[in-house]
């Protein structure tokens, strides 16, 4: 058996496979998040141990023998949040999280400093890791002087259950602090944040060995101590492993409380000006490429809370065809956006309401927004040498076939829909431990799934939905200029 771990953005899933990649079982456990502060998003790591802990008592409750099987673990999480360690890993203040925008003004400062675009291949956004412990610096000195590690969000889970401080390339690429070609943290950056590699985690693939059970925990669960446990990855590199999206030209878009549109490469193509970030793969010698919006399901789950209707009986109200947009239109930009726009002020709109404009119509607006951001960064990948030519969808919301139907339309190329089956971050994590612990090869264990079914771009819609796009793209920078 294999143990893949995810730490996600609402909580914990525990994952067993078995050596032939079919999932046993799995256990779940909810994080809260805390925004003290507009544009503030913050977690405990405290709450990431307890939701572990619960997810894998649920798991053992259910399946005891399989997970005294368990020859390897691998890790996922959230990616960019800082979480700051002092001497003694005593948790110095709450994670400040990816989706965190307050260090903007950090970010920009650091963006301006050539050395960053042409070293990480990446512009510095405000959720990445660096320019938050500059604000750290900033506005909380007292802190910032006791920071012994500063540790990803999964690698205080394994710092948890091995007892190292270790990362690997996936995670650390978002941090702003790696040379991403030469896969090694690099000193001047480091440097510029006035910090050194002495505070930052060893570094290992996201295949390889990066510590073991420790004895205390297995004992708890019923397996063995020792248990290697997988670098693993951030949570868009693991879902990849788990979609099989390892190998150049192969693409998935995800439907997660984020929107990823995420390509693999066999090379370093870095274009920072495109707001396309390019980071490490999780397996060895591969890079990727991706667009992200801040607020897919978000936005959704936004129009839930105030229509008081489920995200499923909005979207049901809309039925199975597609509609040909109307005249309102929304930018899903509820927590600023990352591309192609690298905004953190930005806000989001409806535009063009009437009296006609009913529940459906603004569910349907919401949809759309979504599609459009990413049909943004499908033109941002295309400026970054990467053309894509379909994609698999994964993540909640791909559970909307409408909602497929438009993302299909508006970027103009075939949805594939895996058949079923759980291909997501957790999977890809168990994936990783798989191949950290027998040494098999990731690119035969990180295979594609089968396709289920295809969703075609409607061509009676292309042109309704072109125009659509045009109105969403002009709107951005009328937007921001009047809310400057």
């Amino acid at each position: 058996m294999y143990l893949g771990l995810d730490l996600g953005t609402s909580g914990v899933k525990a994952l067993l496979i078995d050596e032939a990649q079919k999932a046993v079982g799995s256990g779940h456990a909810s994080i809260d998040i805390s925004r003290p502060h507009s544009g503030w998003s913050e977690q405990a790591p405290a709450d990431w141990v307890r939701a572990c802990e619960e997810a894998i008592a649920e798991l053992k409750a259910a399946h005891p023998k399989e997970l005294a099987a368990v020859k390897g673990i691998g890790l996922s999480g959230h990616m960019h949040g800082a979480t700051l360690l002092g001497r003694d890993d005593q948790v110095l203040r709450p994670c400040i999280m990816w989706n965190d925008t307050r260090s903007h003004e950090e970010a920009a400062e650091l963006d301006a400093n050539p050395a960053f675009r042409r070293i990480t291949g990446n512009i510095v956004f405000p959720g990445f890791t660096a320019p938050k412990l500059i604000w750290v610096k900033n506005n909380e000195p007292e802190i910032f002087a006791k920071v012994a590690k500063v540790l990803l969000p999964k690698d205080y889970l394994r710092l948890w259950l091995a007892g190292e401080h270790m990362s690997e390339m996936s995670d650390s690429a978002g941090t702003a602090w790696l040379d991403t070609g030469r896969r090694k943290w690099s000193p001047e950056l480091l440097a510029a944040t006035s910090l050194d590699e002495s505070r930052m985690p060893s570094l290992v693939e996201g295949t390889e060995k990066a510590g073991g059970l420790r004895a205390e925990l297995a004992s708890k669960w019923g397996m063995r101590a020792g248990v290697p446990i997988a670098g693993g990855a951030g949570d868009n590199a693991a879902s990849a492993c788990g979609m099989g999206t390892v190998g150049e030209g192969h693409a998935f878009v995800s439907l997660g409380t984020s929107g990823v549109l995420f390509a693999a490469n066999a090379a370093y193509l870095p274009n920072a000006e495109s707001a396309v970030h390019t980071f490490c793969h999780a397996l060895p010698q591969t890079w990727h490429q991706m667009g992200v919006i801040l607020s897919a399901t978000d936005s959704l789950n936004w129009l839930s809370d105030i229509t008081g209707k489920s995200a499923g009986d909005l979207t049901g109200e809309l039925g199975d065809t597609l509609n040909a947009p109307t005249s309102v239109t929304f930018l899903p930009y509820l927590s600023g956006e990352r591309t192609p726009h690298n905004d953190s002020a930005i806000r989001g709109s409806l535009t063009g309401l009437g009296h006609e404009s009913g529940r459906a119509v603004l569910t349907q607006a919401v949809l759309e927004g979504v599609a459009f951001a990413f049909r943004d960064s499908l033109e941002a990948l295309a400026s970054a040498g990467t053309t894509l030519s379909r994609v698999t969808a994964i993540g909640g919301g791909s559970r909307s076939r409408y909602w497929l139907k438009a993302i299909a339309t508006a970027l103009g190329i075939p949805v594939d829909i895996p058949a079923d089956g759980d291909f997501g971050a957790a999977f890809g994590a168990a994936r990783l431990g798989l191949v950290a612990a027998t040494g098999a090869d990731p690119l035969r264990v990180c295979a594609a799934p089968d396709t289920a079914e295809t969703i075609e771009p409607d061509k009676a819609l292309k042109q309704a939905f072109e125009d659509a796009y045009g109105r969403y793209r002009k709107l951005y920078p009328a937007v921001r200029d009047a809310t400057a």
